[in-house]
């Protein structure tokens, strides 16, 4: 294998487990070890200049960084990245002051935004420093998209989403609201130097064939039509006998809010079994203790309507039609998925859309096929979650600036990268590099008897500054790095017997396969690199298993030479105008 090449800035980024699976690679142990320190509203602007809504993603992120996360493959519960996200908001003081400045003398350029959700709003943040006009145009009478029609309060309070979007709005963004765009060629008489549609997939799946679903309309809801019916209060009652049809987080979503508005006996059905279901494990387990079962291996077939009203449902168990099963209900709740709806942009226009009503985008840089019309969220690449969204905000912001200034979209701003040595004394470092013990701390919640009488109630109520501490501690610090001299090494092979993961090796060099078989923990994890030095003196090379280092500085600490360093790898992600 060839000598890694530790100038790279993406190899560093890749070994920092967490933040390379964040779609918008917020730098997590950055601002773990802020927490840590009491430092709440630093933690928060890092927090903020990456993913934006650090309030609302510690409460609803569908958490990519924790399946990720080093912690979880030393003692199997990654450390509680979510949530420690919220102790920053949580605890942090005014943030104001520490917003961009916004300059009094514009650019020239006009942008609209049409949809007001995550992905839009992040595209707002990153231009409006910038000098454009930023005008938002929603059909809704608040700004927010799906993060305030359908995630419900008892999980993402209202003050919590204002507060965030207020930051953005804050800096001189055109709000037009309750105002539907039904033609795009009329839209786009108005002018503007770019547009950027952000309106999500808001279009719940139905089933229309299904035999009573017309008799029985009145007490057959879209799952994410009925949330938002229950946002804006038109809606505050449910059947004592509810039924859920889905397995996604807006089932769970349902189901939780059905209980709340009077369902006694509330039950998911879900054609598969529970261990496939699409929504997060949290979220299920959530349901289950407000004492909601799932029921599996279901397919429904008809609507049962007697006397002109919704009586049950009967399913096929197992995908056998012949042995039906009915279940008695007065609702049901229908989350079976969403999609775009595009029936505003005319065909003429040259704006190419694709299978499921998708755009044809550059992956990208999330341009159109008509070249000043940008796409980001769900309305871009389909339904996926709000982290998603703001990265794809954050691009489709590149791109914006890059296209009103003539440049080209594919030359995108690099990464900032700085790497400072934690050194302190020959055997001193300044970051924690101690690996604690400690369990995963649990989020302590309100009862449920309570909860469940009142929608608005926030379950969940969040680490205090103790447990908060204690969990941020946890972290491995995967970005402080390991890096090895090959010229100051005497082959002493201190290091690799003080490793307390057998990660260091040093061995004749091969091929990677046969390398990677050959180490002292044979490396099965290909999916993170080999650190491979230049050749020793005594023909060997140091090979290093980046899947496995605990980051804890121990062979720096025993190196007598100082082969090795601990450096901190900063990474953060490119935004428009750098």
């Amino acid at each position: 294998m060839k000598p890694t090449d530790v100038q790279n800035p993406e190899y560093f980024h890749k070994v920092i487990d967490c933040q390379y699976a964040c779609p918008s690679h917020t730098p997590v142990p950055e601002y773990l070890r802020l927490i840590a320190e009491g430092r709440y509203a630093d933690a928060y602007m890092i927090n903020w200049h990456s993913n934006v809504f650090p309030g609302v993603l510690g409460r609803i992120c569908d958490r990519p960084c924790e399946p990720a996360c080093r912690r979880g493959r030393v003692d199997r519960e990654p450390v509680a990245i979510c949530r420690l996200k919220r102790v920053a908001a949580d605890f942090k003081d005014s943030v104001k002051a520490r917003m961009p400045v916004i300059p009094k003398e514009k650019n020239g350029k006009r942008i609209a935004l049409i949809g007001g959700g995550p992905a839009s709003l992040t595209v707002a943040r990153d231009l409006m420093p910038l000098g454009y006009q930023v005008d938002l145009y929603d059909e809704q009478s608040a700004v927010g998209g799906f993060m305030r029609s359908q995630v419900p309060s008892f999980r993402l309070p209202l003050e919590v989403l204002d507060e965030e979007i207020g930051y953005i709005l804050d800096m001189g963004v055109n709000t037009f609201l309750n105002c539907r765009i039904d033609s795009l060629a009329e839209f786009l008489e108005k002018g503007y130097d770019a547009v950027f549609i952000g309106t999500g997939a808001p279009r719940g799946r139905d089933l229309p064939r299904l035999p009573g679903r017309k008799e029985g309309d009145d007490h057959i809801h879209v799952g994410i039509e009925w949330l938002a019916g229950v946002a804006y209060g038109h809606i505050d009652t449910i059947g004592a006998t509810t039924l859920v049809i889905g397995g996604g987080n807006t089932a769970m979503d349902c189901c939780r809010m059905a209980r709340r508005l009077g369902g006694k006996d509330v039950r998911v059905v879900i054609r598969g079994a529970r261990a496939k279901m699409n929504a997060s494990p949290w979220e299920i387990e959530d349901a289950l203790k407000e004492d909601i079962p799932i029921i599996e291996g279901l397919s429904p077939m008809e609507f049962v309507v007697k006397d002109g009203r919704l009586a049950g449902m009967r399913f096929a168990k197992g995908g056998d039609d012949a042995n039906p099963v009915v279940i008695a209900c007065d609702e049901v709740l229908l989350a079976v998925g969403q999609q775009n709806a595009f029936t505003w942009i005319e065909k003429e226009l040259g704006l190419k859309l694709k299978n499921h009503w998708l755009p044809v985008v550059d992956e990208e840089t999330l341009q159109s096929t008509l070249p000043q019309v940008f796409f980001g969220g769900d309305a871009a690449l389909g339904p996926k979650n709000v982290i998603t969204a703001v990265a794809q905000g954050h691009q489709a912001a590149i791109s914006i600036d890059l296209y009103c200034r003539g440049l080209d979209l594919k030359v995108r701003p690099a990464p900032g990268v700085t790497l400072s040595s934690q050194k302190m004394g020959f055997h001193d470092w300044i970051y924690d590099s101690q690996v604690t013990d400690e369990a995963r701390q649990r989020v302590p919640t309100v009862e449920t008897v309570k909860s469940i009488q009142d929608r608005m109630l926030e379950v969940e109520l969040g680490f205090d500054k103790k447990s908060g501490r204690t969990e941020a501690l946890r972290c491995l610090n995967c970005d402080v790095q390991t890096v090895f001299s090959f010229a100051d090494c005497i082959e002493c092979d201190a290091c690799a017997d003080i490793c307390p993961t057998s990660c260091i090796n040093f061995v004749k060099n091969s091929e990677e396969d046969d390398l990677r078989a050959r180490l002292a923990m044979p490396a099965g994890n290909t999916s993170q690199d080999l650190y491979v030095s230049d050749v020793l003196k005594t023909g060997r090379v140091m090979v290093k298993d980046e899947n496995v280092c605990l980051h804890c500085g121990l062979c720096a600490e025993r190196c007598p030479t100082a082969a090795w360093e601990m450096v901190k790898c900063f990474y953060d992600c490119a935004k428009a105008g750098q």
